[in-house]
Formats: C-alpha cells, sequence, structure tokens
C-alpha cells in the first residue's frame, strides 16, 4: 500500500548563480517516480538534495525553506542516507579506485546482503556467474571496466541494498533508492534487464525510488513487459516555467500514442545515385568491421544512401558504429576504409585536410552524441551557426528555445548551457546546414519530449529536400517506425 506524499521546495545556489528553483517535487511513498526531462535542467540536483548529498558549504541550500544544515540533521534524513542507496549518473563518482570490484560489493552494509549472483548473470545476460568473475578482481580505473560494466555493478550494490529491506526496522521503509540516468550506458537489452530487476524487487519490498532519465522509451518497455506494475509508478517531468523549474505529471499515453503514430519515411519514387557507399570490411583497432542488411551478418554489403533516403545503422554497444560514421567524416586517423561520396572515391589515405576543407559542413555534416565534441565552448549562441542571416537564426532559436527569446540567451557562451540546451544546439545547426549527408549519432539523447518532436519534423522536411539521412540509435520505439526495414543496416566486429 502506498504511504504519504513528502513534498519539497527547494532553492539551489552557487554564489550569485541560481542552478534550481523549484516549488512542488513531491514523491509518493512506496511508488517508482519515473522523472523525465531534458538533460541538464536540474534533475540530478533536486534528488541529490532530497537525498541529503550535497555539501552546505560549497551551495547555498534550502529544503522547504529550511537550511540545508537542519535538513540533513532530520531523522528522515538521515533514514534515507541509512538504508537507501545512490546511483549516480557517472558510476566511477562512487566506486573506489583502491578496491577490487567485488570487495566492494560485500562491502559496509552490503556483507550482510544475499549473494550478488543471481543480479550480475541478470545483468550480464550470462548463464553462468563465471564469466564475470574475472571482472570482479578488477581495480576500477577511468579506462577498465567500461562505463557500462561499472554502471552495471553500481545497479547490483542498489539492488543488494534494497533486499536488506527484508530485515531492516520498519523506519527504514522511508528511505529513498536514486537510480540516476541508469540506461545512459546500456543497450535496450540490458535496459529491459535493469526494469526487470527493479519491478521485481519492487513487487517484494514496496520500496521509494527515482528514476532519473530523458529515455521516454522506457514507458514502452514497461507498458509492454511490466503491466501490472503501472498502479505502483509515478511519471513525472521537470520542465522550465519562466526562469524557474516545475515538475508535472507525463501522462504515458503523450508518448506511446506519438511514438504509434509515426509513420515510415516516404522514400523517393525514383532514385538517383547513391550520395554514399560505404565498402563492407573497413578496419580499425584490429578489427574488421562487417556491414550487412540481415541481423546475423551472413551476407555483407555496402552501406548505401541515395538523395532524400533515412538509413538506420544497428549494433550492440562497443561493435563500432560510432567509429564507422567518424571514417566517413575523415575523422579516424588509424581506420582504413574505401568509399565514395557524391561520384568520389575516399579512403583513409586522403589528407584530412580535404574534408575540412571541402566536405566538413558544406557537403556532410554530424551531429554527434556528445554535444561538446561538437560545439565551441567559447562561442555565443548565435554564433555557431555559419552561412544563415541574422533573422533566420533568430526565427530558429525562437521556435527550439521558446523559454529564453531574450536576447541575452543568443549572446550566452556555450559553455554556460545545460545539457539539453547544447544538444539541441547541435542538432538545430546540423539541420539547418542541409548538407548532402547527416550523420546522426544518439540525435535523441538528453532531449525532452517536445525537442524530440521537433527533431523529428525538421528531419522529415531536410529528408524530402533530398538530403541523404544514416541514424545511430538505441531508440527503436522512434526510429524502428521512422526507417523502413530495407534501410536498416547491421553492423559486426571481427
Amino acid at each position: 500500500m502506498n504511504g504519504r506524499q513528502r513534498t519539497y521546495s527547494i532553492r539551489i545556489s552557487s554564489g550569485r548563480q541560481k542552478l534550481v528553483s523549484v516549488d512542488d517535487f513531491s514523491l509518493q511513498e512506496g511508488k517508482i517516480t519515473f522523472l523525465f526531462g531534458e538533460s541538464g535542467i536540474g534533475k540530478s540536483l533536486i534528488s541529490k538534495a532530497v537525498y541529503g548529498l550535497l555539501d552546505p558549504e560549497e551551495l547555498d541550500v534550502t529544503v522547504n525553506g529550511e537550511d540545508y544544515r537542519l535538513f540533513l540533521r532530520r531523522n528522515e534524513t538521515r533514514a534515507i542516507q541509512q538504508f537507501g542507496f545512490f546511483v549516480f549518473q557517472e558510476p566511477s563518482t562512487h566506486l573506489n579506485p583502491l578496491l577490487r570490484l567485488e570487495e566492494q560489493l560485500r562491502e559496509g552494509s552490503l556483507a550482510g546482503a544475499p549473494s550478488e549472483t543471481s543480479i550480475l548473470s541478470r545483468l550480464w545476460d550470462s548463464s553462468s556467474y563465471r564469466g564475470v568473475t574475472d571482472l570482479l578482481r578488477v581495480y576500477p580505473k577511468p579506462d577498465r571496466p567500461s562505463g557500462g560494466e561499472k554502471q552495471r555493478v553500481l545497479l547490483t550494490m542498489a539492488f543488494k541494498k534494497i533486499a536488506l529491506l527484508k530485515d531492516t526496522p520498519s523506519h527504514a521503509r522511508s528511505a529513498l533508492y536514486v537510480f540516476d540516468e541508469p540506461s545512459g550506458n546500456l543497450d535496450n537489452h540490458f535496459r529491459d534487464q535493469f526494469l526487470s530487476i527493479l519491478c521485481e524487487y519492487h513487487r517484494q519490498f514496496r520500496f521509494t525510488a527515482v528514476v532519473i532519465t530523458h529515455d521516454y522509451s522506457m514507458i514502452t518497455s514497461l507498458h509492454r513487459h511490466q503491466k501490472d506494475m503501472l498502479s505502483a509508478i509515478a511519471f513525472r517531468e521537470v520542465f522550465r516555467k519562466h526562469q524557474r523549474l516545475a515538475v508535472r505529471d507525463f501522462a504515458p499515453s503523450v508518448y506511446t500514442q506519438w511514438a504509434d503514430s509515426l509513420q515510415p519515411a516516404v522514400m523517393p519514387r525514383q532514385l538517383s545515385a547513391p550520395i554514399i557507399e560505404f565498402e563492407s570490411g573497413a578496419r580499425v583497432f584490429g578489427k574488421t568491421l562487417v556491414i550487412s542488411k540481415d541481423a546475423n551478418g551472413t551476407s555483407p554489403c555496402a552501406l548505401s544512401i541515395a538523395p532524400g533516403m533515412i538509413a538506420a545503422l544497428k549494433a550492440p554497444s562497443g561493435t563500432g558504429k560510432t567509429t564507422l560514421v567518424k571514417m566517413i567524416m575523415g575523422m579516424s586517423a588509424t581506420a582504413r576504409f574505401r568509399m565514395t561520396f557524391c561520384g568520389e572515391v575516399l579512403t583513409h589515405q586522403m589528407p584530412r585536410f580535404y574534408w575540412r576543407k571541402h566536405l566538413w559542413g558544406k557537403m556532410m555534416t554530424m551531429v554527434f552524441q556528445h554535444a561538446d565534441e561538437a560545439l565551441n565552448p567559447s562561442a555565443a549562441v548565435k554564433d555557431i551557426f555559419h552561412g544563415l542571416a541574422e533573422p533566420a537564426i533568430r526565427e530558429l532559436l525562437s521556435e527550439w528555445f521558446p523559454d529564453n527569446t531574450d536576447p541575452g540567451f543568443w549572446k550566452k557562451r556555450v559553455r554556460y548551457l545545460s545539457g539539453g540546451e547544447k544538444q539541441r544546439l547541435n542538432l538545430l545547426r546540423s539541420l539547418s546546414l542541409q548538407t548532402d549527408l547527416l550523420i546522426l549519432d544518439e540525435p535523441l539523447n538528453g532531449l525532452d519530449f517536445e525537442s524530440m518532436t521537433r527533431v523529428l519534423t525538421m528531419l522529415r522536411m531536410n529528408q524530402r529536400k533530398a538530403q541523404a539521412v544514416l541514424i545511430i540509435s538505441h531508440n527503436d520505439d522512434v526510429f524502428d517506425r521512422l526507417v523502413p526495414a530495407e534501410q536498416t543496416y547491421y553492423l559486426h566486429a571481427r
């Protein structure tokens, strides 16, 4: 049975800079709250404030009008920290580089929790625990284990902590479990594994949890695989309202009906010569990248996209999708490849300045998965658009940034934007260039629902103007509907 509702008014600032101001952040005890909203809007800061993780020496914080130091002394806050768990978006924040992973899985209170074997085997999708034991002997380093492996270890620790609720006192039920972007480094299969374990544990222990995410496709996964849990789940969305944050209920049907209504992109009636043909068999980092139109890779073929076509490239995380598109962009110095682009043969031997002088931003452009890779942090917002007249820039910015119509925003430096604002700017610039080829690497990452719809609308407009588009995305909800099956390619590393 669900308990009381906890409501928080939170103010967070650093010096003169206001970071968060929200009046109506609420959690229903005994429910899992999925908290949506664009990247960098403040979801993590709000959750850290409630959990008691912010440092009152570094930030000025009040919760419900109370100084944060007093809030941290409250019994409820202490219970959250003692019995709860916070899975950080960046797992390295939590993992100790001086302890093996196996030691950290059994450290402190986790020593009394049930064995982690079954959780690990499900998160690694392995029928044998032995495949994970070598990894557990590793001391965490920046490059090893991988981000996805670290994240799964941290999720395992959280589930072990939840399992302790079986033998803890009743006031431990006020604990809070926070999962900050838990699927950020996971593909759809392992995302669903995480959701399955989360729901399975909630059926047993009825704990209070927050799942922070901008992955709206979780809604579809829950409706498809965890229908019996929907009454125990609240979907909420953080958004900006008059330079402040607000939180509203998000009706799952808004997303599911929108996704169901998506139609495949209409392909040109008469196919022209391909804009690009990238040959299968490229070599990089000692691997051969095989491209095929069948998921098993039995019939290698070139990646071919004609004007006005939208194609998708699929593969499990870590296979080399981003590496391949960086070859197309002439950004991978260690690779060996061959492609035909706009009738010209290009290989790894072509000097990089050729791409820079003749192709980048003129004939091909790429939206990187992380906007910081593409945007100059010192540039003003209006200055990242090349070749567009100022009235056109203003019109685009007012449409894509409706809460920032003040001219001061146009002069704002990129480094001061939130993650979601940078991604919107990154997409808007690339979409507005209308080059022959547009490559999108996880284009919906970090966006709120309204921004996702704008991206797809502009993408269809560009496609109708004969732009060739290549998409890499784990969001099968959207792009399996948008991209025709005959234009879906699979990548295999051998």
